[in-house]
């Protein structure tokens, strides 16, 4: 599998998800935030579609 990601929209998240004091150079946490919230949304689009179905 190959994931293309636009270079600006791969350099906004580098930038959202940056941090100098982190030794690996990302916040962990808002890193994850940001996952579980684009999860959560495509959950929710996934329900309205299968309820789309259903009907």
């Amino acid at each position: 599998m190959q994931i293309n990601v636009p270079d600006d929209v791969y350099h906004d998240i580098a930038k959202l998800i940056s941090s100098e004091n982190s030794p690996v150079g990302i916040d962990a946490k808002k890193t994850h935030i940001i996952i579980l919230h684009k999860l959560i949304e495509i959950e929710r689009r996934l329900e309205r579609l299968e309820g789309k179905d259903a009907s």
